[in-house]
């Protein structure tokens, strides 16, 4: 099951603007974030996905076509 949550998380992070910038700024509190969402990582996700090139992450977000993309109206944060 933990494998499929990491699948979401990374689709979550490449598509979803907001939760990829807290991400960039505070890996362990965005997976925290994820993690009260339900989606439950072991040790060895947690730090793999802590640990992913920011720069990379924001390659592959930008690859995407932009209807796939949730983007951040309010600023907000959520």
């Amino acid at each position: 099951m933990s494998q499929v949550n990491v699948e979401r998380i990374i689709g979550l992070l490449a598509t979803d603007e907001g939760l990829r910038r807290r991400f960039v700024s505070s890996p362990g509190a965005a997976l925290e974030e994820i993690a009260r969402r339900g989606m439950e990582l072991n040790d060895c996700e947690r730090w793999a996905l802590a640990h992913l090139d920011p720069r990379e992450l924001q390659r592959f977000a930008e690859s995407m076509d932009s209807r796939l993309q949730k983007t951040e109206l309010g600023g907000d944060g959520s």
